[in-house]
Protein backbone atom coordinates (compact mmCIF):
# COMPACT_ATOMS: atom_id res chain seq x y z
CA UNK A 1 0.00 0.00 0.00
CA UNK A 2 0.84 3.05 -0.94
CA UNK A 3 1.49 5.08 2.65
CA UNK A 4 1.21 8.51 0.89
CA UNK A 5 -2.14 8.25 -1.14
CA UNK A 6 -4.02 5.82 1.22
CA UNK A 7 -7.29 4.36 -0.44
CA UNK A 8 -10.79 5.37 1.39
CA UNK A 9 -13.17 3.35 0.99
CA UNK A 10 -16.81 4.44 1.43
CA UNK A 11 -19.79 2.52 2.10
CA UNK A 12 -23.43 3.67 2.68
CA UNK A 13 -25.93 2.25 4.57
CA UNK A 14 -28.63 4.81 4.37
CA UNK A 15 -29.86 6.93 7.15
CA UNK A 16 -30.71 10.82 7.89
CA UNK A 17 -27.33 11.82 6.62
CA UNK A 18 -28.74 10.09 3.04
CA UNK A 19 -32.33 11.44 3.76
CA UNK A 20 -34.33 13.83 1.78
CA UNK A 21 -37.11 15.87 2.11
CA UNK A 22 -39.57 18.33 0.01
CA UNK A 23 -38.31 21.42 1.41
CA UNK A 24 -35.43 22.61 3.45
CA UNK A 25 -37.38 21.54 6.45
CA UNK A 26 -35.68 19.89 9.71
CA UNK A 27 -38.19 17.39 10.18
CA UNK A 28 -40.65 16.24 7.45
CA UNK A 29 -38.00 13.85 5.46
CA UNK A 30 -37.76 10.54 4.04
CA UNK A 31 -34.36 8.97 5.37
CA UNK A 32 -32.04 6.58 3.16
CA UNK A 33 -32.79 8.21 -0.06
CA UNK A 34 -29.36 9.63 -2.11
CA UNK A 35 -27.10 6.67 -2.31
CA UNK A 36 -23.45 7.49 -0.83
CA UNK A 37 -21.54 8.78 -4.14
CA UNK A 38 -24.31 11.37 -4.37
CA UNK A 39 -23.44 12.11 -0.58
CA UNK A 40 -19.77 12.78 -1.65
CA UNK A 41 -20.43 14.43 -4.61
CA UNK A 42 -21.85 17.20 -2.08
CA UNK A 43 -18.97 17.07 0.09
CA UNK A 44 -15.97 19.84 -0.94
CA UNK A 45 -12.32 19.85 -0.71
CA UNK A 46 -12.04 15.91 -1.57
CA UNK A 47 -10.69 16.20 -4.95
CA UNK A 48 -7.03 15.35 -3.68
CA UNK A 49 -8.01 12.10 -1.76
CA UNK A 50 -8.13 8.56 -3.40
CA UNK A 51 -11.88 7.30 -2.57
CA UNK A 52 -14.15 4.60 -4.00
CA UNK A 53 -17.87 4.45 -2.69
CA UNK A 54 -20.28 1.25 -2.81
CA UNK A 55 -23.45 1.04 -1.37
CA UNK A 56 -23.91 -1.79 0.93
CA UNK A 57 -27.28 -1.12 2.07
CA UNK A 58 -30.29 1.39 1.98
CA UNK A 59 -32.13 1.46 5.42
CA UNK A 60 -33.57 3.94 8.44
CA UNK A 61 -31.00 2.70 10.87
CA UNK A 62 -33.83 2.26 13.15
CA UNK A 63 -34.78 -0.90 11.47
CA UNK A 64 -30.67 -2.16 11.78
CA UNK A 65 -30.62 -5.96 11.68
CA UNK A 66 -28.20 -8.93 11.74
CA UNK A 67 -28.53 -9.46 8.27
CA UNK A 68 -27.37 -5.64 7.60
CA UNK A 69 -24.75 -6.38 10.09
CA UNK A 70 -23.74 -9.08 7.90
CA UNK A 71 -23.41 -7.44 4.93
CA UNK A 72 -21.40 -4.64 6.14
CA UNK A 73 -19.28 -7.01 8.15
CA UNK A 74 -17.82 -8.58 4.55
CA UNK A 75 -17.96 -5.42 2.84
CA UNK A 76 -15.37 -3.90 5.42
CA UNK A 77 -13.80 -7.34 5.77
CA UNK A 78 -13.25 -7.05 2.04
CA UNK A 79 -11.80 -3.64 1.54
CA UNK A 80 -9.80 -3.77 4.41
CA UNK A 81 -7.91 -7.33 3.39
CA UNK A 82 -7.05 -5.38 0.07
CA UNK A 83 -3.36 -3.58 0.30
CA UNK A 84 -4.38 -0.24 -1.94
CA UNK A 85 -6.86 0.34 0.86
CA UNK A 86 -5.97 2.59 3.95
CA UNK A 87 -8.87 2.88 5.26
CA UNK A 88 -12.66 2.00 5.76
CA UNK A 89 -15.69 4.97 5.91
CA UNK A 90 -19.34 4.07 6.86
CA UNK A 91 -21.74 6.68 6.58
CA UNK A 92 -24.89 5.25 8.97
CA UNK A 93 -27.87 6.46 10.43
CA UNK A 94 -27.90 7.98 14.06
CA UNK A 95 -30.42 5.97 15.77
CA UNK A 96 -28.31 2.74 15.99
CA UNK A 97 -24.94 4.25 15.28
CA UNK A 98 -23.63 3.25 18.95
CA UNK A 99 -24.47 -0.10 18.10
CA UNK A 100 -22.87 -0.64 15.17
CA UNK A 101 -19.59 0.98 16.02
CA UNK A 102 -19.65 -1.10 19.60
CA UNK A 103 -19.81 -4.23 17.04
CA UNK A 104 -17.14 -3.23 14.58
CA UNK A 105 -14.87 -2.30 17.19
CA UNK A 106 -15.39 -6.28 18.86
CA UNK A 107 -14.91 -7.64 15.60
CA UNK A 108 -12.06 -5.46 13.61
CA UNK A 109 -8.77 -7.79 13.20
CA UNK A 110 -6.76 -5.76 11.17
CA UNK A 111 -4.38 -2.40 12.21
CA UNK A 112 -6.47 -0.50 9.76
CA UNK A 113 -9.03 2.64 10.69
CA UNK A 114 -13.17 2.03 10.71
CA UNK A 115 -14.48 5.65 10.82
CA UNK A 116 -18.02 5.89 11.52
CA UNK A 117 -20.26 8.97 10.15
CA UNK A 118 -23.92 10.16 10.29
CA UNK A 119 -26.17 13.33 10.17
CA UNK A 120 -28.75 14.55 12.35
CA UNK A 121 -29.95 16.78 9.53
CA UNK A 122 -31.18 15.35 6.32
CA UNK A 123 -29.72 16.11 3.04
CA UNK A 124 -31.95 18.67 1.83
CA UNK A 125 -32.23 20.23 5.20
CA UNK A 126 -30.80 24.31 5.13
CA UNK A 127 -29.20 22.74 8.47
CA UNK A 128 -27.55 20.05 6.23
CA UNK A 129 -24.73 18.41 8.72
CA UNK A 130 -23.96 15.46 6.41
CA UNK A 131 -21.77 16.92 3.87
CA UNK A 132 -19.33 18.41 6.72
CA UNK A 133 -19.64 15.12 8.90
CA UNK A 134 -18.82 13.30 5.48
CA UNK A 135 -15.68 15.63 5.10
CA UNK A 136 -14.45 15.31 8.27
CA UNK A 137 -14.74 11.92 8.64
CA UNK A 138 -12.82 10.69 5.19
CA UNK A 139 -10.23 13.27 6.56
CA UNK A 140 -10.04 11.32 9.84
CA UNK A 141 -10.08 8.24 7.95
CA UNK A 142 -6.80 9.28 5.83
CA UNK A 143 -4.72 11.20 7.78
CA UNK A 144 -5.25 7.52 10.58
CA UNK A 145 -4.09 5.51 7.82
CA UNK A 146 -0.84 8.00 6.83
CA UNK A 147 0.06 7.11 10.57
CA UNK A 148 -0.70 3.78 10.87
CA UNK A 149 -3.29 4.24 13.50
CA UNK A 150 -6.22 1.18 13.64
CA UNK A 151 -9.93 1.41 15.60
CA UNK A 152 -13.05 1.74 15.46
CA UNK A 153 -13.89 5.58 15.84
CA UNK A 154 -17.26 7.97 15.28
CA UNK A 155 -16.94 11.11 13.92
CA UNK A 156 -19.79 13.84 14.53
CA UNK A 157 -20.27 17.79 14.48
CA UNK A 158 -16.08 18.03 14.41
CA UNK A 159 -15.65 15.60 16.98
CA UNK A 160 -13.91 12.05 16.89
CA UNK A 161 -15.59 9.70 20.20
CA UNK A 162 -13.98 5.89 20.47
CA UNK A 163 -16.75 2.85 18.42
CA UNK A 164 -16.85 1.46 22.10
CA UNK A 165 -17.99 4.52 23.93
CA UNK A 166 -20.07 6.39 21.75
CA UNK A 167 -23.59 7.15 21.82
CA UNK A 168 -26.47 9.20 20.90
CA UNK A 169 -27.34 11.50 23.85
CA UNK A 170 -29.30 14.12 22.25
CA UNK A 171 -32.66 13.69 20.36
CA UNK A 172 -31.83 16.68 17.69
CA UNK A 173 -29.14 18.28 18.89
CA UNK A 174 -26.46 18.88 16.07
CA UNK A 175 -23.77 17.61 18.26
CA UNK A 176 -26.30 14.75 19.35
CA UNK A 177 -23.08 12.46 20.53
CA UNK A 178 -20.84 12.07 23.49
CA UNK A 179 -18.77 9.41 25.03
CA UNK A 180 -20.75 8.91 28.24
CA UNK A 181 -17.71 10.09 29.99
CA UNK A 182 -15.12 8.96 27.92
CA UNK A 183 -13.18 12.07 26.80
CA UNK A 184 -13.30 12.50 23.02
CA UNK A 185 -10.02 10.87 20.83
CA UNK A 186 -9.64 14.63 18.93
CA UNK A 187 -11.33 16.81 17.05
CA UNK A 188 -11.74 18.11 13.53
CA UNK A 189 -11.20 22.52 12.92
CA UNK A 190 -13.17 24.05 10.56
CA UNK A 191 -10.49 24.08 7.79
CA UNK A 192 -10.49 20.35 7.93
CA UNK A 193 -7.02 20.05 9.70
CA UNK A 194 -7.17 16.68 12.56
CA UNK A 195 -6.32 17.43 15.92
CA UNK A 196 -5.44 14.97 18.05
CA UNK A 197 -5.31 14.45 21.68
CA UNK A 198 -5.62 10.75 22.91
CA UNK A 199 -4.81 7.66 21.19
CA UNK A 200 -7.15 5.33 19.71
CA UNK A 201 -8.57 2.75 21.48
CA UNK A 202 -6.98 -0.80 20.10
CA UNK A 203 -9.81 -2.83 18.23
CA UNK A 204 -11.29 -6.02 20.15
CA UNK A 205 -9.80 -8.09 17.50
CA UNK A 206 -12.83 -11.17 17.16
CA UNK A 207 -12.70 -11.25 13.26
CA UNK A 208 -15.85 -11.26 11.22
CA UNK A 209 -16.54 -15.15 10.81
CA UNK A 210 -18.36 -14.27 14.23
CA UNK A 211 -21.41 -13.19 12.08
CA UNK A 212 -21.84 -15.14 9.67
CA UNK A 213 -23.76 -17.39 12.08
CA UNK A 214 -27.22 -17.75 11.56
CA UNK A 215 -29.56 -17.28 13.19
CA UNK A 216 -28.02 -14.92 16.05
CA UNK A 217 -28.96 -15.63 19.29
CA UNK A 218 -32.00 -13.51 20.90
CA UNK A 219 -31.66 -10.81 23.36
CA UNK A 220 -34.51 -8.39 24.67
CA UNK A 221 -33.58 -5.34 26.74
CA UNK A 222 -35.99 -5.02 29.56
CA UNK A 223 -36.27 -1.51 32.01
CA UNK A 224 -36.37 -1.35 35.71
CA UNK A 225 -38.81 1.28 36.64
CA UNK A 226 -40.97 1.94 39.56
CA UNK A 227 -44.00 -0.38 39.61
CA UNK A 228 -41.77 -2.96 37.61
CA UNK A 229 -43.81 -6.07 38.45
CA UNK A 230 -41.97 -8.76 36.02
CA UNK A 231 -45.27 -9.55 34.34
CA UNK A 232 -43.34 -8.86 30.73
CA UNK A 233 -40.81 -11.52 31.36
CA UNK A 234 -43.33 -13.73 32.59
CA UNK A 235 -44.99 -12.93 29.04
CA UNK A 236 -41.60 -13.31 27.13
CA UNK A 237 -41.14 -16.87 28.98
CA UNK A 238 -44.50 -18.11 27.93
CA UNK A 239 -44.22 -17.13 24.46
CA UNK A 240 -40.91 -18.70 24.20
CA UNK A 241 -42.49 -22.20 24.81
CA UNK A 242 -44.15 -21.77 21.32
CA UNK A 243 -41.62 -20.26 19.55
CA UNK A 244 -38.85 -21.85 17.35
CA UNK A 245 -36.51 -18.92 18.48
CA UNK A 246 -36.27 -18.58 22.47
CA UNK A 247 -34.82 -15.73 24.50
CA UNK A 248 -30.97 -16.61 25.14
CA UNK A 249 -30.31 -13.28 27.21
CA UNK A 250 -31.92 -10.37 29.28
CA UNK A 251 -30.39 -6.82 29.89
CA UNK A 252 -31.76 -4.62 32.09
CA UNK A 253 -31.85 -0.96 32.00
CA UNK A 254 -31.64 -0.84 35.52
CA UNK A 255 -32.08 1.60 37.85
CA UNK A 256 -29.25 3.89 39.20
CA UNK A 257 -26.06 1.49 39.47
CA UNK A 258 -27.52 -1.29 38.43
CA UNK A 259 -30.62 -2.07 41.26
CA UNK A 260 -33.80 -3.79 39.86
CA UNK A 261 -37.23 -3.90 41.21
CA UNK A 262 -38.06 -6.54 43.27
CA UNK A 263 -40.88 -7.79 41.75
CA UNK A 264 -39.12 -7.79 38.23
CA UNK A 265 -36.25 -9.50 40.02
CA UNK A 266 -38.12 -12.46 40.94
CA UNK A 267 -38.99 -12.61 37.48
CA UNK A 268 -35.58 -12.87 36.16
CA UNK A 269 -34.59 -15.57 38.78
CA UNK A 270 -37.25 -17.63 37.33
CA UNK A 271 -35.83 -16.70 33.32
CA UNK A 272 -31.95 -17.73 35.00
CA UNK A 273 -33.16 -20.97 36.53
CA UNK A 274 -34.44 -21.53 32.22
CA UNK A 275 -30.76 -21.37 31.30
CA UNK A 276 -31.39 -17.30 30.07
CA UNK A 277 -28.37 -15.07 30.77
CA UNK A 278 -28.68 -11.78 32.33
CA UNK A 279 -26.77 -8.81 32.13
CA UNK A 280 -27.22 -5.46 33.88
CA UNK A 281 -27.13 -2.50 32.49
CA UNK A 282 -27.98 1.37 33.53
CA UNK A 283 -30.58 3.38 32.38
CA UNK A 284 -28.84 6.56 34.04
CA UNK A 285 -26.98 8.46 31.40
CA UNK A 286 -23.99 8.61 32.81
CA UNK A 287 -21.82 5.92 34.80
CA UNK A 288 -22.41 2.86 34.18
CA UNK A 289 -22.88 -0.30 36.47
CA UNK A 290 -19.65 -1.59 37.97
CA UNK A 291 -19.30 -5.04 39.24
CA UNK A 292 -19.82 -4.57 43.02
CA UNK A 293 -19.14 -7.67 46.00
CA UNK A 294 -22.10 -10.01 45.83
CA UNK A 295 -23.57 -9.09 42.95
CA UNK A 296 -26.43 -11.67 40.84
CA UNK A 297 -26.00 -10.56 37.62
CA UNK A 298 -23.52 -8.99 35.73
CA UNK A 299 -22.50 -5.45 34.88
CA UNK A 300 -22.05 -4.22 31.73
CA UNK A 301 -19.75 -1.26 32.33
CA UNK A 302 -20.39 1.72 31.25
CA UNK A 303 -22.02 0.05 27.92
CA UNK A 304 -25.23 1.35 26.90
CA UNK A 305 -28.27 -1.08 27.45
CA UNK A 306 -28.31 -1.18 23.53
CA UNK A 307 -24.21 -1.66 23.47
CA UNK A 308 -24.78 -4.62 26.23
CA UNK A 309 -27.32 -6.25 24.11
CA UNK A 310 -24.46 -6.48 21.44
CA UNK A 311 -21.99 -7.62 23.64
CA UNK A 312 -24.30 -10.21 25.18
CA UNK A 313 -25.23 -11.25 21.68
CA UNK A 314 -21.63 -11.51 20.87
CA UNK A 315 -20.61 -13.36 24.13
CA UNK A 316 -23.84 -16.06 23.81
CA UNK A 317 -22.09 -16.29 20.19
CA UNK A 318 -18.98 -17.62 22.07
CA UNK A 319 -16.45 -14.73 20.98
CA UNK A 320 -14.19 -14.10 23.19
CA UNK A 321 -14.43 -12.15 26.21
CA UNK A 322 -13.30 -7.94 25.95
CA UNK A 323 -13.70 -5.48 28.84
CA UNK A 324 -17.86 -5.18 28.82
CA UNK A 325 -17.21 -0.94 29.32
CA UNK A 326 -15.35 -1.82 25.92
Amino acid sequence: MDVKSPLVVVLGTGGTIAGTGAGPDDVAYQAAQLSVGQLLQAVPGLSGVALEARQVAQVDSKDMDWSVWQALARQVQAALAREDVGAVVITHGTDTLEETAYLLHRLLDVDKPVVLTAAMRAATSAQADGPRNLGDAVRVAERAARQGQSGVVVVMAGVIWPGCAVRKAHSWHIDAFDGGGCEPLGRVADDGVVLDAMPWVPPGGAGWSWLDRAPPPRVEILTSHAGADGRVVEALLAQDAKAGDPVKGLVVACTGHGTIHQGLTRALEKAEQRGIQVWRSSRVARGGVQCREGDRWPAAGSLTPAQARVALMLDLLGVPPAHLAG
